[in-house]
């Protein structure tokens, strides 16, 4: 008797341990009854019927695949690689596990495939300065293609681009180019508005003599500032012109000058 109580005993045990599954918060269990789909269970505790019920754990959280680096010829006939960097999850269950057989793998290869197709389609300047509008339309054609998996891409980002080592010297030969093309265009712009400057300055001491002669005072007091012992300037015969002028002679006209 006793030893029917503890075979009884062990069956129930064995029952539970067959029967009894835990799935935590992420996780979903796909579950079959004779081969066939029954529902999606979890999370907490879910209960199986041994030998007839059988089920797949499905993990919702989300997947970060890295892209390995795919050899491209952009549209310009230039030889890259391209790496990225794809995120999503599964957000349907029952279909990651029966409509395709392994949904990670597809969507591996899935994404090579279209990295290399749309980087294919573009030149080289595009791929480097718009690796955003190249990210959403990759995003947006994986995330419609792996639907029919119950998969959502939410974000995929080109994460390195390897140039040959000719590409690389051929633009930084264009690079320097281009700084020295703005430098030489920013000394021109330069050279213009200080010709103007100097032009209005020449018309105004044109009209205000005086002008002159203060600039020229400005200067010596600059020059005289760096203690110098010996100073040579230019004087301007402006400058002395008033102590040449003879006063004019009684009942001689004031114009008449030596």
């Amino acid at each position: 008797m006793y030893l029917s109580f503890y075979f009884l005993v062990l069956l129930v045990i064995l029952f539970l341990s067959s029967a009894i599954r835990i799935l935590r918060e992420y996780e979903r269990a796909v579950v079959f009854r004779l081969g066939r789909f029954l529902a999606v269970k979890g999370p907490g505790l879910i209960i199986l019927v041994p030998v007839i019920d059988k089920m797949r754990k499905v993990d919702l959280r989300v997947v970060t695949l890295d892209v390995p680096p795919q050899e491209i010829i952009t549209r310009d006939n230039v030889s890259i690689k391209v790496s990225a960097v794809v995120y999503f999850r599964v957000v349907e269950a029952d279909k990651a596990v029966i409509q395709v057989e392994d949904y990670y793998y597809a969507t591996s290869q899935l994404a090579q495939t279209t990295l290399r197709s749309i980087c294919g389609q573009a030149e080289l300047d595009e791929i480097l300065s718009e690796r955003e509008k190249l990210n959403a339309r990759i995003q947006k054609i994986l995330d419609a293609d792996t639907e029919p998996w119950g998969v959502k891409v939410s974000k995929v980002e080109i994460k390195e681009i390897d140039l040959p080592e000719e590409m690389k010297r051929a633009m930084a030969k264009q690079a320097e180019a281009e700084r020295e093309r703005r430098a030489k265009i920013i000394n021109a712009e330069g050279e213009l508005q200080a010709s103007k400057t100097l032009a209005e300055a020449a018309r105004i001491m044109t009209q205000e003599p005086a002008s002159l002669q203060l600039r020229f005072l400005q200067t010596l007091r600059e020059v005289a500032a760096e203690n110098n012992s010996t100073i040579v300037f230019p004087l301007p015969i402006d400058l002395v012109k008033p102590f040449l002028e003879k006063p004019a002679a009684p009942g001689e006209p004031e114009s008449r000058k030596v």
